[in-house]
């Protein structure tokens, strides 16, 4: 079969089997979900502004949707709705590799988009909705429309490959791979389970701009995070943690970046030691934890 007959035959069979499941998210269709079973419905987090929203399916139905769990830092969300039969999507049995051809799909105004591109890369970093690391994405090429965001990606059988969540630019967008990862935060989330982390309560800037007010006020210049705020009520205020320290490490570990706190505080215990650098003094705080609360943009 010539390459544009098969490549036609695999967007009929994506858009027969794929598209029914492809929904949209919010009365303004600022998103895109997939239906992943029998009354649940997976988007992104980003995509949500409450605990209940808008789901509009294919045949033109809209209700409302209860939100069961919802990872703002890996920006994934499962959604409770009566589905009313649609058949869910199947989930590929492969993770996506490089060069392989994939289809996206998104539901707006319009209605449903199918387009294709290539696997351009794996294992892909960006940053979440809160500003946390996500790890293991997959870039591709099949263009999305803005509102495509939550939708999915799948291969020439219509199999799940993964879930579109942010659009890089000149072409390129990444998705979170349907492996087993996923399943697993999938099925966490379904069963109410959002993960929660610790949160010092500070907001921080970046290690340059550290630098450059040290070196202003004549302070010999150090590593580290300088705190522009700190939350009233927060583990770091009631530690004493102050607007203008600089964090310099945490549990024994040198602290440059805001990855390197939040990595410390992804394995922290009850409690976490900050190194602190206090003008010319140098001092340890030990932060308590209470219960954990996701990441606040620019802050930890």
């Amino acid at each position: 079969m010539p390459v544009l007959e098969e490549l036609q035959a695999a967007v009929s069979t994506v858009t027969e089997r794929i598209g029914p499941a492809t929904v949209t998210i919010g009365r303004n269709r600022r998103g895109t979900g997939v239906v992943i079973g029998d009354g649940r419905v997976l988007t992104n987090a980003h995509n949500l502004r409450d605990r209940t929203t808008q789901v509009t399916f294919a045949d033109g139905r809209a209700a409302q949707a209860e939100l069961l769990g919802a990872d703002s830092e890996g920006d994934l969300a499962v959604l409770a709705i009566d589905t009313e039969g649609v058949t869910p999507v199947d989930w590929s049995p492969d993770e996506p590799a490089t060069g392989q051809v994939v289809f996206a799909a998104g539901r707006g105004r319009q209605g449903l988009r199918v387009t294709f591109g290539l696997v351009s890369g794996v294992d892909r970093v960006f940053r979440g909705p809160r500003g946390r690391r996500i790890d293991g994405s997959v870039e591709h090429t099949a263009p999305l429309a803005r509102g495509s965001s939550g939708g999915p990606i799948a291969d020439a059988e219509g199999r799940l490959l993964g879930i579109n969540t942010h659009r890089l630019g000149d072409g390129f967008y990444l998705a979170i791979p349907a492996g087993a990862t996923l399943r697993e935060r999938v099925d966490q989330l379904a069963a109410g389970e959002s993960p929660t982390r610790r949160r010092l309560g500070i907001a921080v800037a970046p290690s340059f701009v550290a630098h450059r007010l040290r070196r202003a006020v004549g302070l010999p210049e150090r590593e580290g995070l300088l705190v522009r705020g700190v939350e009233d009520g927060s583990p770091a205020a009631a530690a004493g943690v102050s607007a203008g320290d600089l964090v310099v490490s945490a549990n024994g570990t040198d602290v440059g970046t805001a990855d390197d706190l939040w990595a410390v505080l992804d394995e922290a215990g009850d409690t976490v030691e900050l190194g602190i650098v206090r003008g010319a003094d140098e001092l340890t705080v030990r932060v308590t934890f209470e219960t954990g609360a996701a990441t606040e943009e620019g802050s930890a």
